[in-house]
């Protein structure tokens, strides 16, 4: 990718973000992690990360996240990594050159800008996994959301929702339901979870819906 270092190398032929598909059955999926540099008050967070980390490592999935080693960021890779998971980190150089970029990955892949990073990340993903964080994760879930309720790609997108972390947000989607902004069958594709296991499970089992996104004629 122009601007862009591969320091391992590592190819995998996922579906480029533009591209319609869902998981293929039989091939190893590959999970995008979203989350938080910051580790958050609640212990609960963290161990939520790790938790997540080694479930998806036990499933021969591989992580795609956003290549830092501070807050959850680094918890989850750091449990991936003890347990002997692929790790993908994805970042852009001016993080890099703040010295929160992860040294221990399996494939670090530094960009030019934060739009290069989350087209590289969904570009390797399958299906998208949102942790507790702050305005970034927020940002990037919504927009690859938008992707997917738009047709331009068709994978998974789910939230664990750590002691009640993201209730108000899960609200806040039902109430653009309820107020005509977003369609039903597009609220249907946010799976929310509590458990990282079952979670996971769903999100492997899942066929995304396809639907027009604009709720007034054209």
């Amino acid at each position: 990718m122009p601007g862009s270092e591969n320091l391992s190398g590592i190819g995998h032929l996922a579906c480029a973000p533009h591209t319609p598909c869902d998981i293929v059955k039989g091939m190893p999926p590959r999970i995008c992690v979203f989350c938080g540099s910051s580790s958050g008050i609640r212990p609960s967070y963290a161990a939520a990360a790790a938790l997540l980390a080694r479930r998806l490592v036990a499933r021969k999935i591989s992580i795609v996240y956003g290549g830092g080693r501070v807050g959850l960021m680094g918890t989850l890779a750091d449990a991936a990594l003890e347990v002997g998971g692929e790790v993908i980190g994805v970042i852009p150089r001016s993080l890099v050159e703040k010295e929160v970029a992860h040294a221990r990955l399996t494939d670090l892949r530094i960009l030019g800008s934060m739009h290069e990073r989350k087209a590289q990340m969904a570009a390797l993903s399958d299906a998208f996994i949102a942790l507790p964080g702050g305005y970034g994760t927020f940002e990037e879930f919504c927009e690859i959301l938008t992707w997917t309720q738009l047709g331009l790609q068709r994978k998974p997108c789910g939230i664990l929702n750590i002691d009640g972390y993201y209730d108000r947000l899960l609200g806040l989607f039902d109430h653009a339901v309820a107020e005509g902004f977003v369609k039903p069958v597009h609220r249907e594709l946010v799976v929310s979870d509590t458990d990282p296991e079952s979670l996971i499970a769903r999100l492997l089992e899942v066929r995304t819906p396809v639907a027009d996104k604009w709720i007034d004629a054209i």
